[in-house]
């Protein structure tokens, strides 16, 4: 459902201004059309580039802090480590300091599509940043930054 607020009745027919949740969600789910069909080059996803770009190619990362820092659900998670890890993209080790843990490492391919990945992302922000004004920018994450404040310390909804 599309919710619309209009300033006054009169003005329904001139002004239909979206709602910040469906800006939000179509931006959103243009970003993701777009580095989907971009990784599909690459016979990848959005997921995966995600979860490269989030595993340190150097040390390697534990698998209980890829969740957390991807914002994916365990079993979203796993479902993609398990693809990414058949793919040859990863592989799993002991870690060394958890005996029950398990460190990510990127292969020598993982690395490859890493290195694209990163170039995908970048490659987005800088056509942005081509097109829209230092200041603009400034404003558009300060809005996102509330927002999220907003969520993540519950002042929009009662917890109840």
């Amino acid at each position: 459902m599309v919710l619309y607020f209009f300033s006054t009745p009169s003005m329904q027919e001139k002004i239909k201004e979206k709602t910040i949740d469906y800006i939000l969600r179509s931006t959103w789910m243009n970003v993701t059309k777009m580095y989907n069909e971009e990784a599909g080059k690459k016979g990848s996803t959005m997921a995966t580039g995600f979860a490269l770009i989030s595993i340190d190619p150097e040390i390697g990362t534990p698998s209980t802090a890829l969740g957390p820092k991807m914002g994916m659900e365990a079993t979203s998670l796993s479902r993609t480590l398990k693809s990414m890890e058949t793919k040859g993209l990863i592989e799993r080790k002991p870690n060394p300091e958890d005996g029950r843990g398990v460190l990510i490492h990127l292969t020598p391919f993982g690395k490859e599509m890493r290195d694209f990945s990163k170039k995908v992302v970048l490659g987005f922000d800088e056509a942005v940043q081509k097109n829209v004004s230092a200041e603009e920018l400034q404003i558009f994450r300060k809005v996102a930054h509330t927002i999220n404040e907003l969520i993540n310390s519950k002042q929009i909804y009662d917890s109840e």
